[in-house]
């Protein structure tokens, strides 16, 4: 490394070079492949200066969540202005509503085309981890392409820390492209997820490069709970749900690639998918690979994996490091504008699988708000498959907070995915397949597959109460569920009032 024509520097000399009102577009995707000593020390210098009577913050893109190093550390230090396209950080999320934080929710597959837009303005500095830069500046990102390489491109200055975590033996298992913008945009050739399209290394100009931080950590992310009784029966029912839908003859017998959101829920179906022998080995296209594709990759029930990041809790991690041989021709990370675009979830017919904070009797879905006020992490890329998938499938419990509230209301308190999008809800209960049905025709079945048995009686007679017109709507009904819970904290024995 002392023949690198840029510095090595320390993470506290690296963060001494961002000011204040910075735009910095750290790469990375969910705590997998980010960052971690400089916005450590970046946060360190915003106490320090604020501490000192000056003013310290900084405007932050990511590609998606982050480790505790980046939306953790700096959001504590109050040095977070500006945030987007999506957290997961309990302090930050407690600064964004209460509007200390300025957060703007996106769709994923979106922020690389609008940074290079100019929509954000300049990107001051790109920070981003990898497993090794060149003197010709060819970087090998680690276990993330997030929109590293979009940032790369268009930051005045980048910082790398180069992470002897991650093995060299990653180098090869990136596909690293980025479209043409408007009106000189072509269509991406991938037609099977296995497609490469691009290069396996990031190319920036070493001018560009001010300076690179040696450090040795893992990721930072986290084990997934046990699956529970009610996660298991969810799983159950997509499963069963995909089964019929091959037995129609509405999936082919050589099945659909899958994309998969994030959560227990999610490793729970991918692993009921991957245990049924009527489901056929599949592939993947997807945003994210989370600990439960590992085995099925390893089983052969998960032919191929096209994705954005290998988010694997630490076991999971070195297992697949110390196995990387065996791993490295099954699995491929690309950026998120390829990984969550919408022509190609459209191309290959992906069957995407997500959650829910709350469906309603139209089908619509709020994955972002808690009563539709408070921001919980953010739409992520589940609109970016949704709206083009084959089939479209949210699932979620019936109840939360023991009972007391019913995920299933007349109206979804935030609308991320309207009726529109939305083919198939599941609950512990069933499925509601809404496809071909009419307004009442879907409240009717989602009351009857998918409420909770002691919600049901109360939404029918919402039904009953409101139905006047093609939806049924009641400014002062739709959200009576709700209110009756910011009143007393529970959704149960409302009753409705014109």
């Amino acid at each position: 490394m002392s023949q690198l024509p840029f510095p090595v520097l320390t993470a506290d000399e690296a963060a001494a070079l961002i000011d204040d009102g910075d735009t910095l577009g750290f790469g990375g995707f969910t705590g997998a492949g980010s960052a971690k000593a400089i916005p450590r020390a970046l946060a360190a210098h915003a106490e320090a200066e604020h501490a000192a009577g000056r003013e310290f913050k900084v405007r932050v893109l990511t590609g998606a969540s982050t480790g505790k190093s980046i939306d953790g550390a700096l959001a504590a230090a109050d040095a977070i202005s500006f945030r987007a396209p999506y957290q997961g950080n309990p302090v930050l999320r407690k600064k964004i509503n209460a509007g200390d934080v300025h957060f703007i929710d996106m769709h994923l597959s979106l922020l690389p085309q609008q940074v290079r837009y100019g929509f954000f303005g300049e990107v001051d500095f790109a920070i981003v981890e990898a497993v090794d830069v060149t003197p010709g500046g060819a970087v090998v990102l680690s276990s993330s392409v997030g929109a590293a390489n979009t940032y790369m491109r268009v930051a005045k200055q980048i910082l790398i820390e180069v992470n002897a975590h991650h093995p060299h033996g990653l180098l090869g298992m990136h596909d690293i492209f980025e479209p043409k913008d408007p009106p000189s945009r072509n269509e991406l050739h991938i037609y099977r997820p296995r497609d490469r399209i691009g290069s396996p290394i990031c190319l920036v100009d070493p001018k560009q490069i001010a300076g690179i931080v040696m450090t040795h950590e893992p990721d930072e992310t986290g084990s997934f709970d046990p699956s529970d009784a009610v996660t298991e029966r969810i799983a159950r029912n997509v499963t069963e749900f995909l089964v019929n839908e091959m037995r129609a003859g509405r999936i082919p017998d050589t099945f659909l690639p899958l994309q998969s959101g994030v959560g227990n829920i999610a490793n729970a179906v991918l692993g009921a998918l991957g245990r049924d022998p009527a489901i056929p080995a599949f592939e993947m296209y997807t945003e994210v690979l989370q600990d439960s594709a590992i085995p099925l990759i390893e089983d052969g029930r998960l032919k191929f994996a096209s994705t954005c990041a290998l988010t694997l809790s630490p076991e999971t991690s070195r297992h697949v490091y110390d196995n990387l041989d065996a791993f490295r021709q099954r699995i491929i990370m690309r950026p998120q504008e390829i990984s969550n675009n919408p022509e190609v979830a459209r191309r290959l017919g992906i069957i995407s699988m997500n959650t829910a904070i709350e469906v309603d009797l139209g089908g619509s879905v709020n994955s972002s708000h808690i009563m539709g006020r408070q921001m919980m992490n953010g739409i992520g890329g589940s609109g970016d498959f949704t709206r083009s998938a084959y089939i479209s499938i949210f699932s979620c419990p019936s109840t939360q907070k023991g009972g007391k509230i019913s995920t299933v209301v007349p109206v979804v308190s935030h609308c991320d995915h309207s009726e529109h999008s939305v083919q198939v809800l599941v609950t512990e209960h069933g499925v509601a397949d809404l496809r071909g049905k009419d307004p009442l025709e879907r409240a009717r079945i989602v009351i009857d597959n998918c409420a909770a048995p002691e919600y049901r009686d109360q939404l029918n007679e919402y039904l009953t109460f409101v139905w006047v017109g093609h939806e049924a709507l009641s400014f002062r009904s739709s959200f009576a569920m709700h209110h009756k819970f910011a009143l007393d904290g529970d959704m149960r024995g409302v009753v409705w009032s014109h």
